[in-house]
């Protein structure tokens, strides 16, 4: 089989090939994609012999601007243009210890090169080379496994996984991005060698994650996590929320399943990770705070979106994802995302929007994006109802929000002002003060005037310092 390349970027590479007298091949990832019909800007080049000498070569001779970059801790460099980021690599063989991913290599073959390939899907070549131009290279029927849908290794897959066990992570993201199935004697690798998982960097790992939260249906990728076993290993806190317990004939539903779907339900509103991320540990404080009272109460899990905001920086901090305003995003969403449910289920008043408002700001849709996610039923009709009183919240909010300018509202006297009437430094009662007048104002007792509210705030600031004397 023949795939045509056109194109003046691919003129330049078969030329350069030709004049240096080597052999040169597209691999890996474009190869797949252009089989699966998916555009990409990233090509790979093998080159059998100096691939950084190649790439200085093909950066030297492009008329058009371009940024040529080495990185000699992997024997790659890249030549990026207007269009194209193009790595070039020299074949290689490796080969590994057991206690490291890192491998010992040496050039070899493209062969050599397509053995140390993760997957089939990824080993395919099409040569740049006069002898066979175009030819596709498929030593291991890589076109036939994207026909059929399968993730498989080259080699056999206990080696793959033992030699670089960031593989079993790879296998399970690309079944969630293309939707194929993994081979069943691959998938038995991946269980077998999941404790080897240990071995990876979280950094590593935790991209891989990453790539799996933003595919179509990430529920796809974080069930073979846990079927494989990978997920005790790199997330237990999501991995405990399995399972259901039945006392006295009285069961809760599954939350990690019951995550998936709220998962896969927010995919279809959004592409932002972060929310993703948030709608993903929303439940995440369920399993520490499950509780059974008795035969007519059931279960409670009550508490669980404050005990798992305050899980968040933990989990944050093990995956080594951002400590930042992300981190920060993810904590309030969590937070707050019990809130409307209860609003539409049990009664709306003014003081309880003012709150919401106030307390979600600029993150308040997003919030509301979470909650419709959140709502799952095997009966229609009530995720109909959930609905349709959760769209009346949003109307009064918008209503409640034009009257009284409240979002990211702040009140209208300051730590500053306190500090000044009273000649107080920073203080408990400075605090005590601030957090009195805000409920005030929030129910509305006090209007949202700074006049009024000073007024307020010196008869509140009275009573609480003498409370502190007496």
């Amino acid at each position: 089989m023949k795939i045509e390349l056109t194109g003046k970027v691919y003129e330049q590479l078969i030329q350069l090939a030709q004049t240096l007298q080597v052999e040169a091949y597209v691999v890996g990832g474009w190869v797949r994609d252009s089989f699966l019909k998916r555009e990409s800007k990233d090509i790979d080049i093998v080159v059998v012999g100096d691939g950084i000498s190649f790439a200085q070569a093909f950066s030297e001779q492009l008329k058009e601007h371009n940024d040529f970059v080495v990185f000699k801790n992997f024997g790659t460099a890249m030549v990026r243009t207007k269009d194209w980021e193009i790595e070039f690599v020299g074949a290689r063989k490796e080969s590994y210890s057991k206690e490291s991913r890192k491998p010992a290599v040496i050039p070899g073959t493209i062969r050599d090169d397509q053995l140390r390939r993760d997957f089939t899907i990824n080993a395919l070549a099409i040569s740049l080379n006069q002898s066979n131009l175009f030819e596709v290279v498929d030593p291991f029927d890589g076109i036939l496994d994207i026909e059929r849908k399968i993730i498989r290794t080259p080699l056999e897959p206990e080696i793959t996984f033992s030699d670089d066990p960031l593989r079993m992570m790879r296998a399970i993201r690309f079944a969630a991005q293309l939707n194929f199935d993994i081979h069943p004697e691959t998938f038995a690798a991946i269980k077998y060698h999941a404790d080897r998982i240990s071995i990876v960097s979280m950094e590593r790992v935790s991209e891989e994650l990453n790539k799996i939260m933003l595919s179509k249906k990430p529920s796809i990728g974080l069930n073979l996590l846990f079927e494989s076993g990978l997920l005790k290993f790199i997330f237990p806190e999501l991995q405990a929320m399995h399972g259901i317990e039945v006392i006295k004939k009285k069961a809760h539903k599954d939350n990690f399943y019951h995550t998936l779907q709220v998962v896969d339900n927010v995919c279809q509103e959004t592409q932002n990770l972060w929310l993703r991320w948030a709608t993903l540990l929303h439940d995440i404080g369920k399993p520490v705070t499950k509780r059974f009272i008795d035969a007519e109460g059931g279960w409670t899990f009550h508490g669980h979106e404050d005990r798992g905001s305050r899980m968040v920086s933990r989990i944050f901090r093990k995956l080594k994802l951002p400590l930042n305003e992300k981190m920060k995003y993810v904590e309030k969403l969590v937070a707050l995302h019990h809130r409307p449910k209860v609003l539409a289920e049990e009664g709306i008043t003014d003081a309880a929007i003012r709150r919401i408002i106030v307390d979600a700001g600029e993150d308040l849709e997003d919030l509301f994006t979470l909650c419709r996610a959140d709502m799952t039923s095997k009966f229609p009709e009530k995720i109909k109802l959930f609905r349709d009183n959760l769209l009346k919240v949003q109307e009064l909010v918008k209503e409640v929000e034009e009257r009284d300018a409240l979002r990211n509202w702040q009140p209208p006297v300051t730590g500053e002002d306190i500090m000044k009437h009273f000649n107080l430094t920073p203080c408990r009662e400075v605090g005590l003060i601030k957090t009195e007048l805000r409920e005030a104002i929030l129910d509305g007792d006090v209007p949202n005037d700074y006049d009024l509210a000073f007024k307020k705030m010196v008869q509140i600031g009275e009573r609480i310092l003498a409370q502190k004397n007496n």
